[in-house]
């Protein structure tokens, strides 16, 4: 099992049904046919990400695999281990935060502000939301 979030550059939705109207249509976009070179900030986003997640797992960095792979253009799709979600979660969205970018949790069709951790993160359905 895993847990998916999704991390965009891009103005800050108005709420949670925006935040979906907007994650579905970049999902579209960018992520189901055609893929596309990740954007500078995307990059960026990826590398710290990819730096924090070997400090919290003590240098295991194959659990989350290549972050790149999982990004297009403006976007990247996150999964991560279900076990460690609710502290790898936390830090995606604060990191997200700290560089400018959108985090959106499509489980629970929700933006994930960079100070909210979930005490339920359920496992991933895939990428649709449920």
């Amino acid at each position: 099992m895993s847990y998916d979030l999704a991390v965009w550059e891009g103005a800050p939705p108005a709420d949670d049904v925006d935040g979906g109207v907007v994650y579905e249509r970049l999902y579209q976009e960018f992520m189901e046919d055609e893929t596309f070179d990740p954007t500078p900030r995307i990059r960026v986003y990826a590398a710290a990400l990819a730096e924090r997640w070997a400090e919290l797992t003590g240098g295991a960095t194959s659990e989350w695999g290549p972050l790149l792979d999982d990004a297009s253009g403006p976007m990247i799709y996150l999964t991560m281990p279900y076990g460690r979600s609710r502290e790898l979660s936390a830090e995606a969205a604060r990191l997200a935060a700290e560089h400018g970018l959108v985090c959106y949790d499509p489980q629970w069709e929700h933006l994930r502000p960079a100070d909210e951790q979930h005490e339920d993160a359920g496992p991933s359905t895939g990428h649709e939301p449920v």
